[in-house]
């Protein structure tokens, strides 16, 4: 089956059986474009765990010098650059305070428990996706050996699509370091924060000793994330990437698809913004929908509970792929046009017109 994309979108953005899906359920399942394919095939390879890969040195570098960093590392995901980071500020019976809906807390596995010995302290998000600094501040434990000793700060931003602000983010780590705690940012999504402020990459994480930043969610690349910090920090995150098995030989051939996301797909996450609160008008049109405004690219619907088969059966009918759930979320992204929520649109209000 032929299919057109426009200028910019993915080449092939085809489920296994060769048919093209409008797929929801993540900015994850981005197919990288024609011309970063182009990029990928080009990229000149080195064995990066002895350095040598000039496209992975080039990527490192790029990012380091976007967020104001001395330095970065490249890694397979975001997981594995988070863990990286809290195994790099934490030792063996020491504690982070994190968010309780926080990605390195609830959805990587327990991770830093696991395989660092690191106590996670989780507490409530606020609405807006904030902790609360007075709750950050009771959190702290005293110099007592009775206690973890608390470490780190861990923010998230974009949390569930929202976007940290900034006056918040400057208390909060003001806050930690003027309590002897290293700051951290999951910053899957911080490009998308960036973006909806207006502001550049190296303001929006002002304040964190470090940062992650994903490249295979809106900005596109297939696979990996970079690790940003002091010169010192990436040092002892090399050992741990190493000893985590994310120490990669000829990586360039990835690494020049994650350059090229932060060369060329940053300023465009406006059109995912964009399409994200289109969509949300729309389905904010049927009545029995509970629909959130989004901030960025991601937005919630809640509906009936009965409603969720039928309505998954309808969507899976059109090739619309999503996770159902009775409050469900959904994801635009640059694999996604405008013509195409038009049809997701449709399809939703048809169902609910039956």
């Amino acid at each position: 089956m032929s299919t057109a994309y426009p200028a910019g979108a993915s080449a092939s953005p085809l489920a296994a059986d060769g048919e093209r899906w409008i797929d929801l359920r993540s900015d994850t399942v981005t197919h990288p474009s024609a011309a970063m394919r182009e990029a990928m095939f080009a990229a000149q390879v080195g064995d990066d765990v002895y350095g040598d890969d000039p496209t992975v040195n080039a990527l490192q570098a790029h990012a380091a010098e976007l967020f104001g960093y001395q330095a970065a590392l490249f890694a397979p995901s975001g997981t594995q650059t988070n863990l990286i980071a809290l195994l790099a500020h934490c030792g063996r019976g020491d504690e982070y305070l994190v968010g309780q809906d926080a990605h390195t807390y609830k959805y990587e596995g327990g991770g830093a428990a696991v395989l660092g010995s690191i106590q996670p302290q989780p507490i409530i998000n606020q609405p807006d996706g904030s902790i609360a600094l007075q709750d950050i501040e009771a959190a702290i434990k005293p110099h007592d050996f009775h206690f973890a000793r608390t470490r780190l700060l861990a923010l998230e931003n974009t949390i569930g699509g929202k976007v940290l602000p900034q006056q918040y983010v400057a208390q909060a780590t003001s806050l930690a370091h003027a309590r002897g705690l290293a700051t951290h940012l999951d910053g899957a999504r911080i490009c998308n924060a960036a973006v909806k402020q207006g502001i550049a990459l190296k303001d929006v994480v002002k304040g964190f000793d470090s940062v992650s930043v994903c490249l295979s969610k809106g900005l596109g690349a297939p696979v990996g994330s970079v690790f940003c910090g002091s010169k010192e920090l990436i040092e002892q995150g090399k050992r741990w990437r190493k000893m985590l098995g994310g120490g990669m030989r000829q990586a360039g051939v990835i690494a020049a698809a994650g350059l090229y996301a932060l060369q060329n797909n940053v300023p465009r996450l406006a059109e995912d913004h964009a399409n994200a609160s289109w969509l949300a008008a729309e389905l904010a049109k049927i009545g029995v929908l509970q629909v959130s405004v989004p901030q960025t690219n991601i937005l919630f619907v809640t509906m009936p509970r009965e409603a969720c088969e039928g309505l998954n059966a309808a969507l899976a009918a059109e090739r619309i792929r999503v996770s159902m759930a009775p409050t469900l979320r959904l994801v635009t992204h640059l694999d996604v046009t405008r013509s195409d929520l038009e049809h997701v649109a449709a399809v939703f209000a048809h169902y609910f017109k039956q």
